[in-house]
């Protein structure tokens, strides 16, 4: 087990912006983009670090990148430290394996949200009145059916510590235009289908996922991070059952601990016991095994 980062502060480089997970360095014409060991829940940010999970985030995107490259491209330059400038190489050991050299592009003002499967939020919107984000879904679905199509339901993207709001699409309209609107969809429904048919193969249901895309020019790229467990409900294929809570690859065994408390969903967040944090490293772990067949070393 690696040493845990929960934040970093490069000697010789600008102060970081700090995302839930992530420490990104403005190199000018370049991002320094470094995976912590955070975790974030209900959209607050834990204060006990979880091993390893910075590299399983950024092995697990590495790959992702790799698979999507046929139909989009993305913001990676490099993750070899080796290839960083020069000022950035002192810090090869607390770099190395979760870090991305990326390029500086303008971020789209939206989360790109499919489900494949109706869990979570969506599943308490269906609840209400059997829609999700205004897309009209069959009646008699259980809790993680598998919907008859993937659904494209976008969001606001929130600074740390604020929800994210569910949108229509006719709203992401109006934030990007006609034209990218639809590209947005269009791309998000297509690296979902990919991405959920080799996951499938590998014994992994992504149930459903989010994804950031940036402007390079004119042209849309897929930037952060890429059907992680972060990113994504992971759940284990064969112990799927429709109409429970599933078990799960990510951090929804955090959320869970976390409801079975008094808590208010409000910083600041309580401690994780460490059976807790270990168990949530086993899954990332298994859930990149599973995926590329690799370690987080």
């Amino acid at each position: 087990m690696s040493q845990p980062v929960f934040q970093t502060s490069l000697e010789g480089l600008p102060d970081p912006k700090r995302g839930k997970v992530r420490d990104i360095y403005d190199l000018g014409d370049k991002l320094l983009m470094v995976a912590t060991d955070r975790l974030s829940a209900f959209d607050v940010i834990m204060p006990d670090p979880v091993p390893d999970k910075g590299r399983v985030l950024t092995r697990i995107s590495l790959f992702w990148f790799d698979v999507m490259a046929d139909l989009v491209d993305n913001h990676v330059i490099t993750a070899d430290v080796d290839e960083f400038p020069p000022e950035c190489r002192p810090h090869k050991d607390v770099l190395a394996g979760r870090s991305m050299l990326v390029k500086k592009v303008a971020p789209m003002p939206v989360e790109c949200v499919v489900r494949g499967y109706i869990s979570g939020s969506g599943w308490k919107s269906y609840q209400k009145d059997q829609t999700v984000c205004g897309i009209k879904l069959p009646a008699g679905l259980k809790h993680s059916d598998k919907l008859p199509t993937p659904c494209y339901t976008p969001s606001t993207k929130a600074e740390v510590g604020l929800h994210d709001e569910n949108i229509t699409f006719e709203e992401t309209v109006k934030l990007v235009g006609e034209d990218k609107a639809a590209a947005l969809r269009e791309l998000s429904l297509a690296i979902y289908e990919k991405g959920a048919a080799l996951a499938d193969e590998r014994g992994i249901i992504i149930a459903d996922t989010k994804f950031e895309f940036g402007l390079d020019g004119d042209k849309i790229i897929l930037i952060d991070e890429i059907l992680t467990p972060d990113s994504s409900r992971f759940w284990p294929k064969e112990s799927y059952e429709p109409g429970k809570i599933q078990d799960s690859f990510d951090k929804q065994y955090v959320r869970d601990y976390l409801e079975s408390l008094d808590w208010d969903k409000t910083p600041p967040a309580p401690h994780l016991p460490p059976e807790v944090i270990e168990k949530t490293r086993e899954k990332y772990l298994q859930a990149l095994s599973l995926l590329t067949g690799g370690t987080a070393g």
